[in-house]
């Protein structure tokens, strides 16, 4: 029974990056936002199956915000963003979706490498999650490095988070208080950002980041 609950919750942990590789892949805004909305349904089922090997009832409260707010609330007003500023297009990349995944398999090749000697000591059950915590959060940012378009960009932050919190729980968890407050903070960040693609809208007609380094004087 214990090899089943170590399997399963290696299953869940890994198909998050899985996902993340999703990410990377997708060049269709719309499309981005409904694989991120299944990267964030990846990870409360994570989160639930630790709360459920840990015998850790505040951490299905966890599970849960992250379906609620980031699988549910946060994609449904992407998508309504996105049609609204009329964004819904093929979304351009510093460099081609083929080296991207390329890079992303030595990234995450590299986290393995280094995180599970650092965790030699630790828990059967934290020492992979970890090193897929850690994966996630390397492709986050490959991910935010390589889009120019703004709403990438946020999702690309947004998955980085989802592996911070994969690697909390997988660390025995974090104090409830924490995530709550880590939850209202990107609910509140993301407020903050849908005003800031709004007001770029109305002023330079698009959220592509290289077409605002032009209207800033940068050309070469």
């Amino acid at each position: 029974m214990e090899f089943l609950e170590f399997d399963i919750a290696h299953l869940l942990a890994g198909s998050l990056v899985l996902v993340s590789f999703l990410l990377l892949y997708q060049d269709r805004m719309l499309a981005l936002i409904n694989i991120f909305a299944l990267h964030a349904g990846a990870l409360a089922l994570s989160v639930a199956w630790q709360a459920f090997v840990q015998d850790a009832p505040f951490l299905y409260l966890t599970a849960f915000i992250a379906l609620a707010f980031k699988a549910v609330v946060i994609p449904t007003a992407l998508r309504r963003i996105v049609i609204r500023l009329d964004i819904h297009r093929t979304i351009e990349t510093v460099v081609g979706v083929g080296p991207t995944i390329l890079i992303g398999v030595a990234v995450t090749a590299l986290a393995i490498a280094v995180m599970l000697p650092v965790t030699a000591q630790s828990d059967v059950y934290a020492r992979e999650d970890l090193a897929f915590a850690l994966a996630v959060v390397l492709l986050g940012l490959l991910m935010m490095v390589v889009r120019r378009n703004a709403v990438g960009q946020v999702i690309g932050f947004m998955s980085l988070e989802n592996g911070l919190i994969l690697a909390a729980t997988g660390a025995k968890g974090m104090p409830l208080v924490v995530e709550i407050s880590v939850a209202f903070s990107v609910l509140i960040a993301f407020i903050v950002i849908g005003i800031f693609l709004f007001r770029i809208r109305e002023r330079f007609d698009t959220v592509d980041i290289q077409a605002l380094d032009r209207f800033r004087g940068d050309r070469r």
